[in-house]
């Protein structure tokens, strides 16, 4: 057993090296072709706003797709929770904080309202969801009246906008230091508090060498320009708070048990029905924040807000090894895979690379990252 553990570990950290090494070479090879702009501080920090709202989305999508589901509707919900924000902060002006919470409670209710079609009446969640891509996207239409609204609110905006200064992004990454030492040290001591073998906290602590000079050297970039952006700060709680709970919590464990064997774990005691209520209602809250940083960025909520966003979702946690047959995938790769397609975004973007051709490129890549997992799947 503890062979067939060790193994899956290997092959996960060999993939997220893979994807590491993809990642270099595609900004490798953007910084080239862009006359070394690519990698400068100035569009690092453009990037990483970019990839913002899609990686909050994935980070939810993930744990959804690990259960075994899917959520197809993520991205008109996030014009829906928009569209409440914009109006709430203009028509009523009800203020920021009550904006805040309107625009998260309705991504909740709605993931709690797909969740029990799904869980407690049976209906397939790609035909849930599929309905509601479409029906969310009617009621942004009527919401909105067909018209866009744009919002001034310096507060609101800022959520998007702004930035932390760079003493306070040094502080950020001495708490993230902390966070990885004791995840680190937390797993050294699990293992041997469930009886898989001594605990190897010098190991456990050279692995997190590499998490560490990221941290170090992603905050020194972004203090070269302005600072870290807003967005990235709440990317990053939603990140954190997305692995404790993949790698440290019953619920966690639960929803790989799910994914893994849904009947297996029925009958192990687990409540299938309410973890995947429960997991739609946290992707729910998730792209509550997601429109709110979305909206503040485009300073305005429109009917087509948050079009195809689910895609750019599931792409980000396919990219990022998670399998669409469930029990398998992590929040880190789903934010590589997020940064994958925005690195792929911007990069075409700077080259001035067609529309079409980007879809199309895009579009390819989502197709060769499944055939590589499903290849996989068979050789083991």
């Amino acid at each position: 057993m503890a062979e067939i553990k060790e193994s899956k570990i290997s092959t996960a950290a060999l993939r997220a090296y893979v994807m590491i090494g993809v990642l270099a070479l595609i900004w490798a090879y953007f910084h080239w072709a862009t006359g070394s702009i690519f990698l400068t501080p100035e569009n690092l920090s453009k990037l990483s706003t970019q990839m913002s709202v899609t990686a909050i989305i994935a980070v939810g999508m993930l744990m959804v797709i690990v259960s075994g589901n899917i959520d197809l509707s993520v991205g008109s919900v996030l014009g829906f929770a928009g569209g409440i924000a914009a109006l709430s902060m203009t028509t009523y002006e009800l203020g920021l904080v009550p904006s805040i919470i309107f625009a998260v409670v309705v991504g909740i209710l709605i993931g709690v309202f797909q969740g029990a079609l799904t869980a407690y009446l049976s209906i397939p969640a790609f035909i849930v969801t599929l309905g509601g891509l479409l029906a969310w996207r009617g009621a942004v239409k009527w919401l909105l009246g067909g018209y866009t609204v744009p919002i001034s609110d310096s507060s609101f905006l800022a959520m998007a906008n702004e930035y932390i200064l760079p003493a306070i992004g040094w502080i950020i990454a001495a708490v993230a230091i902390g966070f990885i030492l004791f995840m680190a040290y937390r797993n050294a001591k699990s293992v041997k508090d469930y009886g898989l073998g001594e605990a190897n906290y010098s190991g456990e602590m050279v692995k997190a060498v590499i998490p560490i000079v990221g941290v170090v050297a992603f905050i020194w970039v972004m203090n070269s320009y302005r600072g870290i952006p807003v967005p990235v700060i709440i990317l990053l709680g939603v990140a954190l708070f997305g692995a404790f709970i993949t790698n440290s919590t019953t619920f966690g464990r639960y929803l790989y048990a799910i994914g893994g064997n849904a009947d297996a774990a029925r009958l192990s005691g687990i409540n299938n029905k309410m973890q995947v209520l429960k997991v739609y209602a946290l992707l729910g809250a998730f792209t509550g924040i997601a429109a709110l940083i979305f909206t503040a960025r485009v300073g305005s909520a429109a009917p087509d807000a948050g079009v195809l966003k689910e895609l750019d979702a599931i792409a980000a946690c396919v990219i990022g090894g998670a399998s669409l047959m469930g029990g398998r995938g992590t929040v880190f790769g789903a934010c590589l895979g997020a940064l994958i397609m925005a690195s792929l975004d911007n990069g075409m973007s700077l080259l001035n690379v067609r529309d079409f051709m980007q879809d199309i490129i895009k579009g390819s890549i989502l197709v060769v990252a499944v055939g590589l997992d499903m290849f996989g799947r068979r050789g083991t």
